[in-house]
């Protein structure tokens, strides 16, 4: 019996061609796969206007996978706690001495220098799980505008300036977006004794097959890279395939810098889904993917009032904590970026999806497409 109803599996690429159809991107990927039974769907090309225009879109298609960075970031992390290198409630002291005794603002709005110490030491949990105390700041406040001005220098100088800001709250008061995964890179550079792109590589990229994932693309694979757009109605291009990307960066960013592939992303999202693969075992897997937040750190954190009611945060991932559509179930990991990328794994239903585009702010969830693009993705479930 078919994994995958054949008479509404079709209603998937049906709406993908909807989709491209509407402008949102000149083409769009989705792999999902269930019981073994794999299906891709590419539709559209790598760009709008240009030699993209006439390559149509692939599995190995290479894309800016933004914020899908972050749990292979916290894989690799895992790697070093299996082998001992690392421990998670340990301070990240010894290898990040500019983060050990750090002030926290008396008024996360106030004055810089308005600071108490710290209560305790931040932790590779802390990191994992973005409770670390610092993150992503959306107001005017001191703090929002000193975080602005840390740039994307080397990991160490990167790491200097942030431990000379005070953090925002109290470690694990309550969870922050982004940081915790940028400084996740730091501590693996430093504990590895090697670039942090080159222990990904060794750690998880290369034991996946991962050949196209890195923080920067090959000259050699500009031809397979997809143009980038932003938000809006006209198609006005946010980052060419010969922009960001097309040479090594100075920062490499842990929570939003690498590219992929729907093959490659595919393969990290199996590892994860069979116990691990090649890189980490099972016990590590299952607790990675647990809800690491406490109902006290849920109802003061999140990106606006019941952010947390739905889902919660794994190690460098969410996790669905209610099922309130036709779409995941409770238990299902993963993530989206910003650029319209989305993967999940949902256990119960022993379902993998990766959807690929590029457009800016195209991966928030809240949007109507998600709505439709998960609904037809379950709908399709044959049993």
């Amino acid at each position: 019996m078919s994994s995958f109803s054949p008479k509404r599996l079709p209603r998937v690429r049906a709406l993908l061609e909807r989709l491209v159809e509407s402008g949102l991107a000149p083409g769009l990927v989705a792999v999902l796969a269930r019981h073994g039974e794999v299906h891709v769907e590419a539709t559209g090309s790598l760009a709008f206007q240009g030699p993209g225009s006439r390559t149509p879109m692939a599995g190995d298609t290479i894309v800016r996978m933004a914020s899908m960075t972050k749990p292979i970031v916290a894989a690799c992390a895992m790697t070093l706690v299996e082998d001992c290198t690392l421990r998670l409630d340990d301070p990240v002291d010894e290898f990040l001495p500019e983060l050990a005794g750090m002030r926290v603002l008396a008024d996360p709005a106030g004055p810089l220098d308005d600071t108490v110490p710290a209560a305790r030491p931040i932790t590779l949990r802390d990191l994992l799980a973005f409770t670390l105390g610092t993150g992503m700041v959306l107001d005017e406040s001191p703090i929002a505008a000193a975080r602005n001005t840390l740039g994307e220098p080397p990991l160490d100088e990167w790491v200097s300036r942030l431990g000379a800001l005070p953090l925002v709250h109290q470690p694990g008061e309550r969870w922050m977006y982004e940081t915790g995964a940028d400084v996740t890179g730091a501590l693996i550079q430093r504990a590895t004794g090697k670039p942090f792109g080159e222990a990904l590589r060794e750690r998880v990229f290369d034991p996946l097959g991962m050949k196209d994932t890195a923080f920067s693309v090959l000259p050699e694979n500009l031809s397979r890279f997809a143009t980038a757009y932003v938000a809006g109605d006209a198609p006005t291009v946010d980052d060419a395939p010969d922009g960001m990307w097309s040479s090594p960066p100075a920062f490499e960013g842990g929570g939003g810098g690498l590219v992929s592939t729907a093959d490659d992303f595919y393969a990290f999202a199996t590892a994860l889904h069979s116990g691990g693969g090649a890189i980490l075992s099972r016990p590590s897997v299952t607790l990675m993917t647990s809800d690491h937040l406490t109902p006290a750190q849920k109802a003061v954190s999140g990106f606006w009032p019941g952010y947390f009611s739905d889902v919660s945060w794994a190690f460098g991932m969410n996790v669905r904590t209610r099922r309130t559509h036709i779409g995941p179930s409770v238990g299902t990991y993963g993530c989206p970026g910003l650029y319209g990328t989305a993967w999940y794994n949902d256990p119960a239903e022993d379902l993998t999806s990766v959807i690929i585009m590029q457009r800016a702010h195209a991966g928030d969830q809240r949007l109507p497409l998600w709505n439709d693009i998960w609904t037809t993705v379950y709908q399709a479930i044959a049993d």
